[in-house]
């Protein structure tokens, strides 16, 4: 993992250049980073958190906001030779963003790369809340069931095709034994047509005289022959027709037996699913809007508190501007009060913390019930598919079926014409027969009885031979197939490599996720040395939860704590008893996981932390240092005495608000 980092660090150009107009409370800024660490310092109110939100703008995010005052924004990102840009405007009362952002899809990044506050992987460990349904959000699971399935109907067709192989060769030596004595007896007839050919030739008889007569008989005997042959052939073509016919009508039970087991579903049904399912989405839409809009409330609610410039009435900036600062000077002398812009009265700081408190309680409690949406949703859709895919699927088998009925019917109808021609042949036969013997005489009745022979030895050598073509033809079919196996195999062994791959890459997702959490937050309380605080890792268990109608096994991520006492005794202890700088440093740390095991840092370069003040200085220097040999751009948010802790080799960024910014 670590190489992967080194090999994009290589790649991600040396500097970036960020410009901001009128993003969080900046009026407008220019700031250049190196790769590295940059830290933001300064008082509270001084645009750092507006930075970061420049920052995250350019790179694809929706979580940022404009200016109160302004209609429209910008953010735009230079990093070597590629630009990237993003405009915001005001409409209706939401922001509508446009542009070529870095991130087609921000949704790795807000989560495990703009560490910010709000940031869901840090809140999510300050709550308690599930740490397994957010490592693995970005993992799109179904898709991954989806492809089992395609892969495991790849290997059910492989192995037919290789079990078909299996009985194709269990047919070989009993056709080669076949060609073997059929080779043995068409010798034995070619010896003997030979000797009757031989013995023709030496009766002595008086073949001037009777010419004419033997010139009429070997015509005879050769329609005979030919007439024998081609019942012969209409024999095998019957037997082939009623073979297929057997073939069809087994085929026809199957297929009978699939189309009594598919159901169509009733017609009320499905539209009853369709009205359900039109219900819900509007559902969805409306909690969907409400939730945007608590979003927007909710920043707000922290530019309030954080005493950003974009909260106050214009000419009252927080960088010595024309005004006469008589607002900023309120807050800055009152740290717990706040001036609300709208109005002028003071509201108290933990007023505005507990509204914005329950605003996210508000906003977690319509996220989960869209979520319930979606699995109703989910549920409906799925079934409503199952209905048109069983109509689907009825309606092609009754067209198998009426297909299989016609030529079931055109076979027969061809048994029955053939049955006629054998008939006509047979009467034809016994005709020729009948006028053979008409010709045959007493004198000559031994050179008759010597053509037949040599004449029904012709048919047999003629028939033997067609049946040996016939199986060396299927010997030949079976060996050309058989030559497929080895593909086959490998093809098998491929696929049967992607199943194993695509069952495990879940677990093995959530597995690295846990050692990865474990291990830094192992390193990192060594490093931090928080007094009595022994250990706190990640216990990967499993539990049965239910999926809409279903019961299914489902990992969880508890995450555990192991306290000492004074007197060395080791006691477990749970997340809301922790201190509030350990709470931050574990989101921190979860957040960190998630950032290597989905590999973020080859998706988007920067890291933003913000919202540090619960842990003290030394052990912020601590935190930059241990997270900087991840990250190619490490951009930290620091108060004054905070930055002056740090001491790894980083960029300083003082002043945030002037196109002149260095």
């Amino acid at each position: 993992m670590k190489t992967d980092l080194e090999t994009a660090e290589r790649d991600t150009p040396a500097q970036a250049t960020l410009y901001a107009d009128n993003i969080g409370g900046i009026d407008e800024a220019k700031v250049s980073f190196e790769q590295g660490v940059t830290v933001l310092s300064g008082r509270n109110a001084t645009n750092r958190t507006s930075l970061l939100q420049a920052i995250m703008a350019a790179l694809g995010s929706d979580q940022v906001s404009l200016k109160a005052d302004a209609s429209e924004g910008e953010a735009e990102l230079e990093l070597g030779d590629d630009l990237y840009r993003r405009s915001l405007e005001r409409r209706n009362g939401t922001i509508v963003t446009d542009g070529e952002p870095y991130l087609e899809d921000p949704e790795l990044a807000d989560l495990f790369a703009f560490l910010l506050e709000s940031n869901e992987a840090r809140r999510a460990v300050r709550r308690g809340d599930d740490l397994r349904e957010l490592i693995m959000r970005p993992v799109d699971t179904e898709a991954i069931k989806a492809e089992i399935e395609r892969c495991e109907q790849r290997k059910r067709q492989i192995d037919e095709e290789l079990e078909e192989l299996d009985e194709l060769e269990g047919r070989l030596p009993d056709l080669e034994a076949k060609r073997t004595r059929l080779n043995d007896e068409l010798e034995e007839l070619r010896e003997e047509l030979e000797a009757a050919q031989e013995e023709l030739d030496e009766t002595n008889v008086d073949v001037e005289e009777r010419r004419e007569e033997q010139s009429e008989l070997e015509t005879k005997l050769e329609e005979l022959r030919e007439t024998r042959s081609e019942i012969e052939r209409v024999r095998e073509r019957i037997e082939t027709e009623r073979e297929s016919i057997d073939a069809l009508e087994e085929e026809r039970e199957e297929v009978e037996s699939e189309l009594e087991s598919l159901s169509t579903g009733d017609e009320t049904d499905r539209s009853k699913l369709e009205a359900e399912i039109d219900t819900l989405q509007a559902e969805k839409a409306d909690l969907s809007e409400e939730i945007s809009q608590l979003q927007s409330t909710i920043q707000f609610n922290e530019q309030l508190l954080s005493g950003q410039e974009s909260i106050l009435p214009e000419g009252s900036s927080d960088d010595g501007g024309d005004g006469d600062g008589d607002v900023t000077d309120q807050l800055l002398a009152d740290d717990e009060t706040v001036t609300c812009w709208t109005c002028g009265s003071s509201v108290a700081r933990d007023q505005i913390e507990t509204t914005i408190e329950q605003l996210r309680t508000a906003r977690q409690e319509r996220l989960e019930e869209r979520s319930e949406l979606n699995t109703e949703l989910d549920e409906r859709r799925e079934t409503l598919s199952t209905i048109n895919e069983n109509r689907t699927e009825y309606r092609q088998t009754q067209r198998r079926l009426d297909s299989i009925d016609d030529e079931m019917e055109r076979r027969e109808e061809r048994v029955d014409d053939l049955i006629d021609e054998r008939e006509e042949l047979t009467d034809e036969i016994d005709d020729l027969e009948a006028e053979i013997d008409d010709l045959e005489t007493e004198d000559y009745g031994d050179v008759l009885d010597q053509h037949k022979e040599v004449n029904q030895l012709e048919f047999e050598l003629e028939r033997k031979q067609r049946e040996l073509e016939n199986i060396e033809e299927q010997i030949d079919d079976i060996e050309d197939r058989l030559d497929e196996r080895e593909g086959l195999e490998a093809r098998r062994d491929d696929v049967t490599d992607e199943l194993t791959d695509l069952r495990t890459r879940i677990d093995q997702i959530e597995a690295d996720a846990v050692e990865a959490f474990n291990e830094h937050m192992e390193n990192l309380l060594e490093v931090l040395g928080y007094g009595n605080l022994d250990r706190i890792w990640i216990d990967r268990t499993s539990r049965e939860v239910r999926e809409g109608r279903r019961k299914v096994t489902r990992s969880s991520f508890d995450l555990k704590i192991v306290r000492s006492t004074d007197d060395g005794a080791a006691y477990e202890d749970t997340i809301d008893h922790l201190s509030e700088s350990e709470r931050e440093v574990t989101g921190l740390v979860f957040a960190l996981a998630g950032y290597l095991v989905h590999e973020v840092y080859e998706t988007v370069p920067f890291m933003l932390l913000d919202s540090l003040e619960a842990i003290d200085s030394e052990r912020i220097a601590k935190v930059i240092e241990y997270f900087q040999s991840y990250v190619p751009y490490l951009t930290v948010a620091l108060l004054d005495e905070d930055a002056q802790a740090v001491d790894v080799d980083h960029e300083v960024v003082s002043e945030i608000g002037s196109p002149t910014t260095p």
